[in-house]
């Protein structure tokens, strides 16, 4: 017998496994234990009132075997010796791109300028403890892309763009826990996306796919106004030849890879400067948060870190401007993001049980050309500049290491220098700076009235116990690649697919995985 429910239940019960089953059990009164299994299809968390509960879907089948979870099968025939195609970047667009290519009967040559996940990790403590920023190994680049040493977080708004079912069961089927397939906001964290990459990973090579780390594109095959195949700059090292070429070519190389950008522009193909958005990372006690959201002291042993989201418009002369949380990181860690040395970049991640005991969330201004007009002289990479130029500038200031700048945040409302900085996550540490002097005036008077009003919105969030910590830069690609919507192909050099968030077409793990696979699909639809 199966039998599905709808229940709201109090949160030692529905977020406690063996919790809802005892209840289950007793609810539907079956006497023996062995003989009912608990599939959870939805589960959600309402917190609009001091009474929390959690609903959820389930189907329960009782003497009845239930039916496979996923309807994926990692079972991938083997393309060796089948026509190949390129995909630049090994992120999440990348590796789905290479997965997707393989059903297809398409062979992936996957070229990632960064190392494999187990190799970076040296790369990352070095930035952490060390300042030392490898500008080919970093938070940004190397196998699994930005997302890999992120939160995780595995929603999108994107639905229209893809099949996210089927991403889910992929990731569950190389290793994920299946509660991503049920829960309303899931998410893997960032201590258990390098094991579940590297069996991406094992799926391509075992298909007969090739992946080259430590690789690095330094040019593009172009004829007659075609993408033939790409220039690598590692020449015989690791079985690379130093060019490879396909039926196409899938650029997904995320959205710090500025000497691609700059490539494409010097190769005059077509780019654009982009809006983006920018300002800082903003970091509270953990148990702040969840005493705001969950309108209670303690949040016990089974709810999750609690999260927020917020938005103001700000009104800048005639102009209105957005200032929005952006990645927020329950219980997790500010990271150093930067990509080269002279440079500060902060970015956020949070570990699977988000059990820091600090939460942390962009706090970012939209970016628009009357913000980079200052740089227009460099056309489609003024935004890049101006992004570039607040970066350095920031890193001048704190010292020119990766000690980020920082203030607390009613001293930063109060134009004053905090005479001392709270306890970080962020392990290269602090100096106490006024931001102002980094960030661009437009910007910081946004944050400053955006802060004003978050503070009403959610009461004791404008505190000097909570401090801002600069500069949250990289929320998107400050370039867009421009395609055309139906085939994605680049709007005037053929065989050539701009992918995912570094072209301008995706957000997150989610929606750049979507992308990769979309573009498979049509790189395979008009050349395979």
């Amino acid at each position: 017998m199966k039998k599905s429910l709808e229940l709201t239940l109090p949160p030692e019960i529905g977020l406690d496994v063996l919790n809802l089953q005892s209840h289950l059990q007793s609810y539907l009164k079956i006497k023996d234990a062995n003989a009912f299994h608990v599939r959870l299809l939805k589960r959600s968390i309402d917190a609009r009132s001091r009474n929390i509960k959690v609903n959820i879907t389930a189907d329960i089948y009782v003497d009845q075997v239930p039916e496979a979870l996923i309807a994926f099968q990692k079972e991938y025939r083997n393309i060796a010796n089948a026509k190949q195609a390129i995909i630049v970047g090994a992120g999440p667009a990348g590796l789905f791109a290479a997965l997707r290519l393989i059903e297809l009967g398409i062979k992936p040559i996957l070229i990632e300028r960064g190392k494999d996940v187990q190799e970076r990790r040296r790369d990352l403590a070095n930035i952490n403890k060390s300042n030392i920023v490898n500008s080919e190994s970093n938070y940004c680049f190397g196998e699994g892309g930005a997302g890999t040493y992120s939160d995780g977080k595995l929603y999108t708004r994107s639905k229209k763009r893809g099949d996210i079912r089927r991403i889910l069961e992929i990731l569950v089927a190389h290793g994920a826990n299946e509660d991503i397939l049920a829960d309303a906001h899931p998410h893997i964290g960032t201590n258990k996306l390098p094991k579940l990459v590297a069996e991406l990973r094992s799926s391509i090579l075992n298909a007969g796919g090739e992946i080259y780390f430590n690789t690095k594109v330094i040019d593009f095959i172009l004829e007659n106004g075609e993408m033939k195949g790409v220039l690598l700059e590692k020449v015989n090292v690791n079985g690379v030849d130093g060019i490879k070429k396909g039926v196409g070519v899938i650029l997904a190389t995320g959205h710090s890879a500025r000497d691609i950008f700059e490539l494409l522009h010097l190769r005059n193909i077509t780019i654009e400067a982009k809006p983006f958005a920018l300002g800082v990372r903003i970091e509270h006690r953990q148990s702040l948060i969840d005493s705001i959201q969950y309108k209670i002291k303690d949040r016990g042993m089974y709810l999750p870190a609690a999260s927020y989201s917020l938005v103001e418009q700000v009104k800048v002369g005639a102009q209105q401007k957005g200032v929005f949380s952006f990645c927020m990181c329950p219980g997790g860690f500010i990271v150093p993001a930067a990509t080269h040395q002279n440079e500060i970049v902060v970015n956020g991640m949070s570990p699977s049980k988000r059990d820091s005991v600090f939460s942390n969330s962009g706090m970012v201004v939209a970016v628009d050309d009357s913000d980079w007009s200052d740089f227009k002289s460099f056309g489609p990479l003024a935004a890049l500049e101006f992004q570039k130029a607040v970066e350095q500038k920031a890193w001048e200031i704190a010292g020119k290491t990766q000690i980020a700048p920082a203030q607390r945040m009613q001293d930063f409302v109060h134009k004053k220098v905090s005479a001392s900085l709270l306890e970080t996550s962020y392990q290269p540490g602090l100096v106490s700076v006024e931001m102002r002097d980094f960030l661009p005036k437009t910007i910081a008077y946004c944050l400053q009235e955006g802060f004003k009003s978050f503070g009403n919105k959610m009461q004791d969030y404008l505190s000097n116990d909570a401090q801002i910590i600069g500069v949250e830069s990289r929320t998107s690609s400050p370039v867009k690649i421009p395609r055309d919507k139906d085939s994605l192909e680049h709007i005037s050099t053929k065989r050539l697919f701009p992918c995912a968030e570094g072209a301008g077409y995706a957000g997150g793990i989610m929606s750049a995985a979507m992308d990769g696979e979309r573009c498979a699909e049509q790189l395979a639809k008009l050349y395979a």
